[in-house]
């Protein structure tokens, strides 16, 4: 959206010093698919998961993982559209789960919503909690993730951690949406290392899963999504 011809939005586009996929990221993924993490497991996420798993097991249905979900504006807005489902939103900052945000529920209308939990986790640790227990996943959102955009750190990124093999393991389907089309193109990369494989197409929806991609998209940047299946 622009006036006179200026982005409404000031979300600076991504910066990398990559050319192209990591030169190294075969041989990451492949080190981490052979050698599973086997770091302790923290103990707020065990107790987090936990309360969850709970509420898993009451359900006895479809579950939707929400990663990342900052806010929660993403969850309660799967949980809209989805109200037969589970939806589980998980973030590793109490500040943004807490945050006050009633003029969100109403604006969106989601405020009479109550088939979601959001969650303070570390996904590190919880990721390989969800496999363990063998959720039954839908669908695995992981919505606008940190890029971490220089080369050095490409093991940062979700398709470069140590995590990876537990994170392509959860969802029937995995939903990545990301500004930067280079993190898709990896993550997909990395998938077709353990035999699953997906697509990227352009964002289109009409009301925004997230702030993030309300705001890329008022700066006039192209919001992408990969569908794994």
């Amino acid at each position: 959206m622009t006036v006179n011809n200026k982005p409404l939005g000031d979300s600076k586009e991504i910066v990398t010093n990559q050319p192209g996929i990591h030169e190294k990221l075969a041989e990451i993924v492949q080190k981490h698919l052979a050698h599973p993490s086997k770091k302790p497991f923290q103990a707020h996420t065990v107790e987090a998961f936990e309360l969850a798993h709970r509420r898993v097991l009451a359900h006895q249905g479809e579950i939707i993982l929400d990663s990342c979900c900052g806010v929660g504006q993403s969850t309660r807005l799967l949980a809209k559209k989805n109200p037969q489902a589970l939806v589980i939103g998980v973030d590793k900052s109490a500040h943004r789960i807490e945050r006050n945000d009633e003029e969100l529920r109403t604006s969106t209308d989601t405020h009479e919503v109550d088939n979601f939990i959001l969650v303070r986790a570390d996904l590190n640790d919880f990721y390989r909690l969800v496999k363990q227990a063998k959720w039954p996943v839908s669908q695995h959102y992981i919505l606008y993730p940190n890029p971490w955009p220089k080369a050095k750190h490409v093991q940062r990124r979700w398709h470069g951690s140590a995590v990876f093999p537990e994170i392509i393991a959860i969802g029937k389907e995995i939903i990545l949406r990301s500004n930067w089309r280079l993190y898709l193109e990896e993550f997909q990369f990395s998938a077709d290392i353990t035999g699953r494989s997906g697509t990227i197409s352009q964002v289109n929806d009409e009301q925004p899963l997230t702030p993030f991609e309300a705001k890329y998209q008022l700066s006039g940047q192209v919001c992408w999504q990969l569908s794994i299946k």
